[in-house]
């Protein structure tokens, strides 16, 4: 869906802006203009005006604020027994003491050697169990998904976290009262929600400080006058929060659209996809900073990446972007307009390189265990699908059955339905999972899987 973008003032008026040490709710002394996202399921900004607002300092003194908390409230003991209740697996157990391989009947499975939680994922389902512990009596909101994980969102809710109330594409934050507390997810939030909340001078309980690493990037890139070009989804959460930290900007979700903005920088001599620069407002209207003009915009560039993305595309959008100036302006001048860094999360990049390991195993399907709106599980689809391996993404077990039928995405983002998926006889599966996949919907689809196979669905006639 596309997302328009309108510009939505506020009045920062509560509390002391002290940039010293810690505050309560920080305050401005004139308006700030941000430009707001209508598409739906956000009202968060993209941009900030850089006349009136810092946004690095603003941020700087948020997350030192007494009201803000990203360490835990001192109860990780009894919420980590709690989440190794509801989400470990006996069988996920099993495959990592056998070597990532074992046999059960006639199915052979073969787990990747990364996969699943990770390290950051944890650690944010368990701050946001804190925080119910912490407050058991407080409302207790959340800017939107703590994760691409449909399991651990419905325990949230049934924990009533409750998600910011969404009305005509906009999150309803009159909603959220003072005392309240609001979970930041894992994604993030932008610079608006921030304001809002800040304003409202709730407790602000942050799941994932690690995105900063892409804020703090795309905010060099603006130091030092650098477009930033920001490989990611647009509608991401995590990509429209590390927009509203950056000055100039474009998004680029493929390398399709990266090769089409380099094209444009050397005049149409790339492979001639570009063409005038009305044309080019228009492809990327939705997705650059406000007044954004590629003839001005696009001499000093920096690449940024949405930290979910697949490391081989961003790489190579990287390397695009860098031969394409030193065309431009001379391999001895490169350094003067084009900088990177590396902003894909370490733990999507080595499960990632396990699932290009798996890969090269006899294998006559792969199960690929994640969200739906997962990013980083789509791209271990890719990977998969792109070997021609037989090749099937979910986001529950329910997705399996009845009898041998496979409801499935494909990496476009289609909806299909398969039956006999499972071939007879002795077969041998790869598994994998998102990172925001727990070992017991792993699980859970694996018996599936196996029920399937003991003949229910596939006695012969």
């Amino acid at each position: 869906m596309a997302t328009s973008l309108k510009l939505c003032p506020f009045y920062i008026s509560t509390g002391s802006y002290n940039s010293g040490g810690r505050s309560g709710a920080l305050s401005f002394r004139k308006p700030i203009t941000v430009r707001c996202s209508a598409a739906s399921g956000s009202s968060s900004a993209v941009s900030v005006d850089p006349d009136s607002f810092d946004a690095k300092a603003f941020r700087h003194n948020f997350t030192r604020s007494e009201n803000y908390n990203r360490r835990g409230f001192g109860h990780k003991e009894e919420t980590l027994e709690l989440m190794n209740r509801q989400y470990t697996s006996d069988i996920i157990k099993n495959l990592k003491e056998n070597g990532n391989v074992y046999t059960w009947g006639n199915v052979t499975v073969k787990l990747a050697e990364e996969y699943g939680f990770c390290w950051g994922v944890e650690r944010a389902v368990q701050i946001a169990y804190e925080a119910r512990k912490q407050f058991p009596n407080e409302k207790i909101w959340i800017t939107n998904e703590i994760l691409h994980s449909p399991n651990i969102n419905k325990r949230l809710e049934e924990m009533e976290v409750q998600k910011i109330p969404i009305k005509e594409g906009k999150k309803q934050f009159d909603v959220v009262n003072k005392g309240d507390v609001v979970i930041l997810p894992a994604f993030g939030a932008a610079v608006d929600e921030m304001l809002i909340l800040n304003d409202k001078n709730v407790q602000i309980v942050d799941t994932c400080p690690w995105v900063s690493k892409v804020w703090n990037i795309v905010e060099k890139h603006k130091k030092g006058e650098y477009t930033s070009i920001i490989h990611g989804k647009y509608g991401h959460q995590e990509t429209i929060g590390t927009a509203s930290f950056a000055g100039n900007y474009i998004i680029v979700k493929n390398m399709t659209e990266a090769m089409y903005v380099c094209d444009y920088i050397l005049g149409g001599e790339l492979n001639g996809s570009s063409s005038t620069k009305e044309e080019f407002l228009e492809k990327f209207k939705n997705t650059v900073s406000k007044g954004f003009d590629p003839d001005r915009d696009l001499v000093k560039v920096g690449i940024a990446s949405q930290t979910t993305m697949l490391k081989t595309e961003t790489e190579e959008i990287g390397k695009l972007v860098e031969r394409t100036m030193m065309q431009k302006y001379g391999v001895e001048n490169v350094n003067h307009h084009f900088i990177s860094f590396s902003t894909i999360c370490g733990e999507i990049d080595v499960r990632q390189d396990a699932m290009y390991k798996l890969v090269e195993e006899d294998l006559d399907l792969v199960l690929v265990v994640g969200g739906w709106k997962s990013n980083n599980s789509k791209h271990l689809l890719l990977i998969s699908e792109d070997r021609r391996i037989p090749s099937y993404w979910i986001d529950t077990e329910q997705r399996i059955g009845p009898g041998n039928i496979i409801t499935h995405k494909l990496k476009h983002g289609e909806l299909v339905e398969t039956e006999n998926w499972l071939p007879k006889g002795p077969i041998t599966i790869g598994v994998t999972a998102g990172a925001s996949t727990p070992d017991k919907v792993m699980e859970d689809a694996l018996i599936k899987v196996f029920d399937i196979k003991r003949g229910k669905a596939l006695q012969a006639p």
